[in-house]
């Protein structure tokens, strides 16, 4: 039964969550309040560790999800196959979808009924990964649970990352002559991360 539900909780995220990667985020992150596989922190962990990794982010988070849920219940063979299990879940839909469109892109591919359903998906992408966008900072820049369990101000806004965010996007935005490879950051907030334990 726990296979079923994991086949199918990122079956109908692979299918809803147009746009890549992070258009996944607003479905994990309601798996995430929903069933004890994985935590919203373990979601906003696994942005860190897919961004410098290879892997998309959904497909990175089905094969965690599935894996501890089915090791935790049936050990080693049950975390292999709960893996498999969640990770197709997520890319079956894909798969069919491009069978599909692939199959009759070719004669519909002029016909203004089908530019405009797609462009009329633009809208729905753009909201999906600013959904995402938010989660991520309300989870990497602010702690809600903290400041409502102490009522403390300084307790609402992680400053470390704020300033870590702060600086690097002041150099991305105006300081040009310095052109770091994206690694130099991820390395940078590792090293951070592991210093502050964040």
């Amino acid at each position: 039964m726990t296979f079923l539900l994991l086949f199918l909780e990122f079956f109908k995220t692979g299918l809803f969550a147009i746009g890549g990667g992070m258009a996944t985020l607003p479905f994990l992150n309601e798996m995430a309040n929903k069933y004890p596989w994985f935590t919203v922190d373990d979601v906003s962990d696994m942005i860190a560790v897919s961004e410098s990794t290879p892997g998309p982010i959904g497909v990175n988070m089905a094969t965690y999800a599935g894996y501890t849920t089915g090791y935790g219940e049936f050990g080693i063979l049950g975390g292999i196959l709960g893996a498999l299990v969640a990770t197709v879940g997520l890319v079956l839909p894909s798969l069919l979808i491009i069978l599909i469109v692939a199959r009759i892109l070719e004669k519909f591919q002029d016909s203004k009924l089908v530019k405009d359903a797609f462009y009329t998906l633009r809208p729905a992408v753009t909201a999906l990964i600013a959904v995402a966008g938010i989660s991520i900072i309300k989870v990497s820049l602010v702690n809600i649970e903290l400041f409502t369990s102490t009522n403390n101000i300084t307790d609402l806004f992680n400053v470390i990352a704020i300033i870590m965010f702060a600086v690097i996007l002041f150099m991305q935005l105006f300081v040009k002559k310095i052109k770091l490879h994206p690694i130099v950051y991820i390395v940078v907030a590792a090293v951070i991360g592991i210093i502050f334990k964040m």
